[in-house]
């Protein structure tokens, strides 16, 4: 049975892509801790980033970088979080948020956005960071 970030990678299931190559997707959080918040999830359905090809964690990670660029430039924040959980789904994902102090990184109990729109402007901002940054390849069309 297909992971839920499968059936959002493989559009069942709607997302704000921000990122996508064939290797990894990396798309908006629907339980953000702060606009922005960004999950790097890679194609392949891998459990836990312990058992994760090392190529395929490489990849992930360098996603995530520049995401987290992104996402710093996109939010003017002074740094970005990079955590690497595994609780809520069993498909290796790396949440990238902008963040100003150590509280911004903690996920437990992040309640779900509802506001589509919010959602989409959040996406379509971190787009053209991204996009700025020199990785317009990588960015999908809304």
């Amino acid at each position: 049975m297909p992971t839920l970030f499968t059936r959002i990678i493989d559009r069942e299931l709607p997302g704000h892509f921000v990122w996508e190559d064939p290797v990894a997707v990396a798309f908006l959080t629907i339980a953000p801790l702060r606009p922005g918040h960004t999950l790097v999830v890679p194609r392949a359905e891998v459990d836990d980033w312990t058992t994760a090809d090392p190529e395929l964690l490489a990849h992930c990670t360098g996603v995530a970088r520049a995401v987290g660029r992104g996402v710093k430039k996109a939010w003017d924040a002074p740094r970005a979080g990079l955590i690497i959980a595994g609780l809520e789904v069993p498909h290796l994902h790396i949440h990238v948020s902008p963040i100003w102090e150590p509280s911004d990184l903690d996920v437990s109990d992040l309640p779900v956005e509802k506001d589509e729109t919010v959602l989409g402007e959040a996406a379509d901002r971190l787009r053209r960071a991204l996009a700025e940054l020199g990785y317009p390849e990588a960015v999908p069309p809304r």
